[in-house]
């Protein structure tokens, strides 16, 4: 039978085109022992998508390099996790680099302090590891580092932004004297102001790095609520506090749609790109992050189909 096509049908507005656009080549990442568990990336994720691989305390590095190498094979950019707070001394990370990049082909590192109160060695903060060079020495061409735009209380303890935006000035700095592109990655955010107030804070002291903005995968709220107390999110915390007080919100999943639309009504170049913490696992967030780009072109994808 026929199907009718009434023409004076308009098609239905889609308000997720923008955040279509703002999810276009997002980053996204993995530990390995999660990493196990997927038996195909590439019928995962689109092609071409950098995976951060997290380097949690305790993780061995040969897990590390291994997961690596298998993202890299399935021609996935890879970009490891090196947290200063985890390196026992220059020797160590001068081997990490090299097993990267000779086992795995990696070219590329995210370089941050770390989870960890305590240091393991020799360094506590990524400044330290940026200035052994080893980095420059192993070919690393990008290296992204991290941002806060809610402050972290592990850096500044008395609450203020005062240490983190002299590292950001540091990391400025140190990127006019190295060969490899440079970026900064946030944590991750629920409501976009704080995101622009802190890029305009950094564009007035002369910080001109280009900024991925973290946000959270879809998770249950009390997942959510409680990587956000463990990580140190800021004062957008309270969006996930007032939607625990809506109790006909309270069972659904959250997703990052909202702060994803306010980050696209107000887009400017200084928004490299979206990076998705997948705190309620990795396939569920590469299933939103597809059906709204279906949604945005109106096309219906079969079960199981490659982004």
């Amino acid at each position: 039978m026929a199907i009718l096509r009434f023409p004076f049908c308009k098609k239905p507005a889609r308000p997720r085109d923008g955040i279509a656009d703002l999810l276009q080549g997002y980053s996204i990442e993995v530990m390995p022992r999660t990493a196990a568990k997927v038996e195909d990336f590439r019928a995962l994720l689109p092609e071409g998508t950098r995976v951060y691989i997290a380097h949690i305390e305790g993780t061995e590095i040969a897990d590390m390099v291994g997961t690596a190498k298998r993202l890299a094979d399935d021609g996935f950019p890879v970009m490891p996790h090196i947290p200063a707070r985890l390196v026992a001394d220059r020797a160590t990370l001068d081997d990490w680099l090299n097993r990267y990049a000779s086992e795995a082909g990696v070219d590329q590192a995210l370089v941050l302090a770390g989870g960890s109160r305590e240091p393991a060695g020799d360094f506590e903060s990524s400044m330290q590891l940026l200035e052994t060079g080893l980095f420059d020495k192993h070919g690393m061409k990008r290296l992204h580092v991290a941002g806060h735009p809610e402050g972290n209380r592990d850096i500044d303890l008395d609450g203020s932004t005062r240490l983190v935006d002299d590292a950001a000035t540091w990391k400025q700095a140190f990127a006019e004297r190295t060969d490899a592109d440079m970026a900064m990655v946030t944590q991750f955010v629920f409501e976009a102001q704080p995101v622009f107030d802190w890029i305009a804070r950094l564009r007035a002291a002369g910080v001109t790095l280009p900024v991925h903005v973290g946000v959270a995968g879809p998770a249950k709220l009390q997942t959510l609520l409680k990587f956000a107390v463990a990580c140190g999110v800021g004062p957008s915390l309270s969006v996930l506090q007032k939607r625990a007080k809506d109790v006909t919100r309270l069972v659904a999943p959250f997703e990052p749609t909202d702060v994803l639309a306010d980050l696209a009504r107000s887009r400017t170049s200084d928004i490299a790109g979206i990076h998705v913490f997948p705190l309620g696992g990795i396939k569920a967030a590469a299933e939103y992050a597809a059906r709204v780009a279906d949604e945005a072109s109106g096309t219906t994808r079969q079960p199981n189909a490659r982004p």
